[in-house]
């Protein structure tokens, strides 16, 4: 198990040390999306098995959801692997230059990391998007899916090194590890320091948490997405009551979904009943504070101090009536896991200061936390959305997949 492993780390290293230009980048993601395209009827027979098993296997629904292709679902990771092609390519950039009095000409140049290890569950298209973004910004990548979607990876890594192989790139710029074997992820973890640059974990609390407590590489990543959307007294109820119900019920099995809903005292009365009303209607619970249940209407269970910070990932939702943006504040940086907040006012200076003080990774402003996404930033994809306090935070896209090196020339400069 250990030589497996070993020896697909040799490889990647191996991988690493070929440079690969902008043009045959652009040639293997291009020809891989055409892949796809006519392997469709492939791909979804073998995402058919991955469902059959996850039912089997007693899955829970939403994370069926997740694991589900169809045709939709393909054209739009052909559509994102199109768009990473388009992205200038981030690698051998000069980010930032200057003379020194002593002589010496500066200049910061962006690198790859080297080998990015990814570990995933459920979702088949973290697979094309963590190879494409990887590959695109010079990263050889391993991949570890969850054995739920083993056969829906699989063929989507397949088809990855078949467009590697028709433009002469080294293959194992993209390995995949076929195997359903937990120990696996250990040894990546801990065993392939002199392998793997980095580690990204995608999927629940457990893996994460075990990817924190084992992994002696570097790691991006989240542990949860707990996201709050805090209604001032100055919001406009309209707009309140549309992003509300679309952060917490558009999808609720993604890391951006609202889990806490914070309302202004001065609003509660005008301004719950609406708003709360089109989620419970829509079979959302609603946990809340003594205060919310002297003014709401419907259906309040009582909340607990664990609801603020749990994140639901279901059709749940707790509320907490609130005396002003501060106390929000200070409710999410206590609570909250720094990933994504929202203020909604039509006051500027509130929602400033909102922005500018909450700890969260990303800050909106009347605007719904589903679009924490590095699609929606325009990023072509993401590998996942940090929350470390260092960075890479937020969306982790072409441009985070990055280090750099100090380039540095002078006319036979020797110092005093």
């Amino acid at each position: 198990m250990i030589k497996y492993m070993n020896l697909i780390g040799i490889k990647a290293r191996k991988a690493s040390e070929y440079k690969v230009t902008t043009k045959v980048k652009n040639k293997v993601l291009n020809d891989y999306a055409k892949l796809i395209k006519n392997e469709k009827k492939f791909i979804i027979n073998q995402n058919s098995k991955d469902i059959n098993y996850a039912r089997k296997k007693g899955l829970k629904e939403n994370l069926i959801k997740r694991l589900h292709l169809n045709e939709n679902k393909l054209d739009g990771i052909i559509n994102s692997i199109l768009k990473i092609a388009k992205l200038r390519d981030p690698i051998d950039s000069t980010l930032e230059k200057w003379k020194r009095p002593n002589g010496l000409n500066i200049k910061r140049v962006s690198i790859p990391i080297g080998v990015i290890g990814v570990i995933y569950e459920s979702r088949p298209n973290v697979t094309s998007d963590v190879a494409s973004l990887c590959f695109k910004s010079g990263n050889v990548v391993i991949l570890k899916g969850g054995s739920e979607a083993i056969n829906s990876n699989k063929a989507l890594a397949k088809l990855f090194r078949k467009a590697l192989k028709k433009n002469k790139v080294d293959e194992n710029y993209i390995q995949f590890i076929d195997s359903k074997q937990r120990k696996l992820v250990d040894i990546m973890l801990s065993k392939m320091k002199e392998y793997i640059d980095v580690i990204i974990p995608r999927g629940g609390k457990n893996l994460v948490k075990k990817v924190l407590e084992l992994s002696k590489v570097p790691i991006i990543g989240h542990l949860e997405g707990l996201c709050h959307t805090y209604i001032d007294k100055d919001a406009e109820l309209k707009i309140a009551k549309e992003i509300v119900y679309n952060a917490k019920l558009r999808n609720t099995s993604i890391c951006g979904a609202t889990e806490t809903i914070l309302i202004h005292k001065n609003i509660v009365k005008k301004f719950s009943n609406p708003i709360l009303q089109a989620l419970e209607n829509n079979n959302c619970k609603i946990i809340g504070d003594k205060i919310l249940k002297s003014y709401y209407k419907g259906q309040v269970y009582p909340a607990k101090e664990k609801d603020w910070s749990t994140e639901y990932l279901a059709s749940i939702v707790s509320v907490k009536v609130v005396k002003n943006s501060e106390e929000a504040i200070k409710h999410i940086n206590k609570y909250g896991t720094m990933h994504t907040d929202s203020i909604i006012t039509k006051n500027k200076k509130t929602a400033k200061y909102f922005l500018k003080n909450v700890k969260s990774s990303i800050a909106m402003h009347n605007t719904s936390t589903q679009f924490a996404d590095g699609g929606e930033f325009g990023f072509g994809g993401e590998v996942g959305i940090s929350t470390n306090t260092l960075p890479p935070r937020g969306p982790v896209g072409l441009n985070q997949l990055i280090s750099y090196k100090y380039e540095i020339t002078s006319n036979g400069k020797i110092r005093n």
